[in-house]
């Protein structure tokens, strides 16, 4: 039995790289995993027991206990949240273990025709052997506006200085810290959508990707 096509899409927060492997998994009819959806989970058990995301020993507890019930949680795309799934995701023991979760997503995927994953780390380290590799990215200023229109839709009060800053302190933690750095593969194809709609994005990244499958 040949292995199943697996597609990495990795990139800091707010590139894009979420719609765009939807958009694929839906065009490919692959199942779709978003792992930082996972690290949200963790951050967002965190805070609702009062705990400190950047505690190891509040993440572990949560990271054991892990509560996909929160996957349908509307509180998962809060800001907060996402400043607390940065967080957590620096812990080398949670990081650890979530990683035989998502291969085992990656090797068995629902509905057994191939499987779609983004985050951070998924070329580097958690699928090295990926059929396709995507490396999304912007420029810092293009992707705080487009996390501040997402935010201030929602209803959520924050300034886009604020929004940038926090995405300059995000990018610092996903590259910086010692366990799976976010990095580009280096056998990933780099796309940057700082001047691309997300329509456009997504069928750029869509023809990378059915140019690998078809070789």
């Amino acid at each position: 039995m040949s292995k199943l096509p697996v597609i990495a899409i990795d990139g800091p927060a707010a590139s894009g790289k979420g719609t765009i492997a939807r958009r694929i998994a839906t065009a490919l009819g692959f199942a779709h995993l978003d792992t930082g959806t996972l690290y949200r989970v963790v951050g967002l058990s965190v805070l609702r027991k009062g705990g400190d995301p950047a505690d190891s020993g509040a993440a572990n507890t949560a990271v054991e206990s892990l509560d996909l019930s929160l996957l349908e949680d509307p509180a998962l795309r809060a800001h907060s949240t996402g400043v607390a799934a940065s967080k957590v995701a620096a812990i080398s023991s949670v990081r650890e273990a979530l990683l035989s979760f998502q291969q085992d997503f990656a090797a068995h995927p629902p509905g057994g025709k191939g499987a779609v994953l983004d985050g951070r780390d998924i070329g580097t380290v958690i699928c090295p052997a990926a059929t396709v590799k995507l490396f999304v990215t912007a420029t810092p200023e293009v992707r705080a506006h487009r996390r501040f229109l997402e935010l201030t839709t929602h209803g959520t009060s924050i300034t886009e200085a604020e929004v940038l800053a926090d995405i300059r302190a995000r990018d610092a933690r996903d590259s910086e810290r010692a366990i799976a750095p976010l990095k580009q593969a280096r056998d990933a194809h780099l796309l940057d959508t700082t001047h691309l709609d997300i329509e456009a994005a997504a069928v750029r990244a869509l023809d990378i990707v059915l140019a690998v499958l078809r070789t």
